[in-house]
Parts: structure tokens; sequence; C-alpha cells
């Protein structure tokens, strides 16, 4: 990719969702907004080779987007909506609509609105706000690209055909609407970590920062809802390892091959300080939440200076406990690690085997399995379950960490 590519493709990553949201706000269409801002990306492609990157890229493409869906108006007919006319002629935004005033964010509750399923407002946000392709999102979902597509689509025909609000909700219905708003930006933040899309870095920064940044935004709407401090620690605590997580060679470091030198102390104070504010709730008989839960999970491996010195008895007892608030089998998997640290490879791997049939297509389930059986002695079975997870794997760095794990295995056997 050359460097012309590399800068398209960093705007792109740091502008798109604003652009969207510009345009949400003065068109109020969320299609028009999508179609008008790929267009100026598609011309940006076409004329900065020859007229190089302008001083200010964000604003050249919210002005181009901007002449762009202005010229779709025009050219046809069913966009003649009295309101978007009115729009066309000023660039002034409206009044603030709530405590923040703030594009991503109103365009993030749009997106999340109830009146859509959930894997709708998950798959809209993606897209709208995080500039995800359909193909990315798809691959996140484990589901067919058309399929997506088609979710995509109807979640925004939902969106007009209901006129959900382009805003931020009013303070009573903030807390009944935040859940959906936190699953989405922790999607958004997990597709950042550990980015699913072909020719991208392996870790996105831009779209973990503005995860984080919306959950910000949130807290000071809901400062004392503890699901949203659980979100924002866990975020805090994760984006803390991310300067040891990939080498200089571009492939993934295992938490405990990483340098916790590197770890950024500021997070890991500021994630920890939101723990034990959440623990002290959980004290007075407040229940945790999920986010809170895996908060302070996170928080007992960024406390370890070591990977020996983990309680891992600590981190079992919290999965315990999140098992019971989230069931699921990714919950279980990532249970049965600690599983193995305590009772041994073999324990853990009968654990894992029992979620074959729901996590046939997730690459860590094939990925944990690789590793049991690895310190297992099972060096055939662990190659094929190795070779599985690279095969589902999207990111390159991960690929790459799996492929070396992997032939790891042959000079093994070749001793």
């Amino acid at each position: 990719m050359s460097d012309l590519e590399q800068t398209i493709t960093r705007v792109h990553h740091a502008e798109w969702a604003r652009v969207v949201a510009a345009l949400t706000r003065r068109f109020g269409d969320l299609d028009l907004a999508e179609e008008a801002a790929a267009e100026a990306f598609a011309t940006a492609v076409e004329r900065w080779p020859a007229d190089g990157v302008p001083p200010n890229p964000g604003a050249w493409l919210t002005t181009t987007a901007n002449r762009k869906a202005i010229d779709r108006i025009r050219r046809e007919s069913n966009r003649e909506d009295k309101q978007k006319e009115a729009r066309m002629g000023y660039d002034d935004p409206p009044e603030p609509l709530g405590v923040v005033d703030d594009d991503r964010l109103r365009l993030i509750f749009t997106c999340c609105h109830p009146a859509l399923g959930v894997d709708a407002r998950l798959a809209l946000t993606l897209r709208m706000v995080g500039g995800l392709t359909v193909p990315e999102i798809a691959r996140a979902f484990l589901v067919a690209e058309s399929a997506m597509g088609q979710r995509i689509t109807r979640a925004k025909s939902k969106i007009k055909a209901a006129r959900i609000p382009y805003r931020v909700p009013s303070a009573e219905d903030l807390p009944a609407r935040v859940s959906g708003v936190l699953a989405v930006l922790y999607l958004v933040f997990n597709e950042g970590y550990l980015a699913t899309g072909p020719g991208t870095d392996p870790v996105r920064h831009d779209l973990t920062a503005e995860a984080i940044r919306l959950t910000r935004l949130i807290r000071v709407l809901l400062p004392d809802d503890g699901e949203v401090a659980g979100l924002l620690a866990l975020m805090l605590l994760i984006e803390a390892r991310r300067p040891a997580r990939v080498s200089a060679g571009g492939e993934l470091v295992a938490l405990d091959e990483q340098d916790r030198g590197a770890w950024d102390a500021a997070l890991i104070a500021e994630g920890h300080g939101l723990v034990r504010e959440r623990l002290a709730a959980a004290a007075a008989g407040v229940a945790p939440g999920r986010y809170q839960i895996l908060a302070a999970i996170n928080a007992v491996h960024t406390s370890a200076r070591d990977m020996r010195d983990t309680d891992w008895s600590q981190i079992l007892a919290l999965y315990d406990q999140l098992v019971r608030v989230d069931p699921s089998p990714i919950v279980a998997l990532n249970r049965a690690v600690a599983v193995a640290e305590l009772d041994g490879p073999e324990v853990a791997l009968a654990a894992v085997d029992r979620l074959e049939p729901r996590l046939a297509g997730y690459h860590p389930f094939h990925a944990t399995r690789a590793d049991l059986l690895r310190r297992l002695g099972r060096s055939r079975e662990s190659r094929a379950a190795y070779d599985q997870a690279i095969e589902l794997a999207g990111n390159t760095a991960e690929t790459a960490y799996l492929s070396r794990r992997r032939d790891q295995l042959g000079k093994v056997d070749r001793c």
C-alpha cells in the first residue's frame, strides 16, 4: 500500500463518522448521508493523487459530501422533501438538543433506537459511526454479506418510515436507551482493538478512541449508571495494553508475553479507580452488571506485575459471577482459560469441547483449543485446530501469531 493510500485510509477512519453525522444533521436522511459521504471519499481517491491531500481533509470531505448530497436531491424526484430543501441553503447547526451537543452522539442514539432490533442497531452503528464495510460487519456477526446488507438497509428504512428523531434522548428516556448504546460501543471498541478489515492496521486506534470518547459523553449524561462506568473502565484497561499488543514485526503479542512496562499507567489508574467505585456500590447492595464484572476481571490482569502473579482464583470467581449474568458460550470459553490455569489444560479442554456446536465458526474457540492441545502434547490435533483458527481469523497480527505457534509445533515434532 502506497503512502497516499495509507493516508486516505487513515483519513477515512478519522473522518467518516464526522462527515456522516454532519450530513445526517443537515439533511435528516441516513441513506443520503452514507451515499454522499462514500461519493466524497471516492472523489478524494480520484483527485488527491493529482491535487495533493488538502490541509484540512475533514473539511474538504464534508464540503464535497454536502455538494454531492445537494446534487442527489436535485436529481432525484423522490427526494423533494420540504425540510431537506430548506436545509440546502445553510450550514449553521441547529440549537443543542440535549445535555451534550455532539453530532456523532446523536447519530449513535439514532442508530440504536429501540424501534430497531438489537442486531440491526449494532450493524447500523458499525456502518454509520464506525465506517466498517458490509463484509467487515458480516464477519463480526458471523453471517453472510448479503444478509448483513439487507439488515442494514431495513434498519435505515425503518428509521425513515418511523420518523425516528436525530437527537440525544431526553433525561427521562436515557436510562431505557443506554443499554443498547453500550452494547454497540463495546462492539465498535472490539473491532478497533482487533480489527478484521483487510488492508487495515491490525489495531484501529481511531475506533477504540471514538468508542471511549462516546462512552465518556454518555457518562456525563448518566454519571451514576454503573454499567456506563463499568464499560468505560473496561475500555480504558484494555486500551492501556494497546502499546504492547502488536510487535514491531506486526505480530499479535499474547498477554503472557507483553511488556507490561509499556502499558499506559494513567489509563490503568483511571480504570482501576472506576472499578473501585463500582465495587463500593456492590458492597452497598447494588448488583454489578456485565461490563462491571468484565472491568473487574481486567483490573485483576492489569494489577499483576508479571503473568505469574495473576490471581487466577479471583478471575475464575468473577467469571462464575459473569456466567450468571451472561450465560453465553463466549463467556464460558473465556472462563475455561482461567480453569486451565487452576485445574490444568485437560479439565479446561473438556469444558471447551462442549461449546463446539455453538462456536464452530468463532476463531478464538479454535485458537483456545489449539493452545490447550499444545499444552497437553497433542501436537497433531493442535496443528489442526490452529489451521482452523487461522482460516477464520480476519486480523493480520493474530494470523501471524497463530501461524508462528502452529509452526513451533513442527519444530517440536522434528526434535
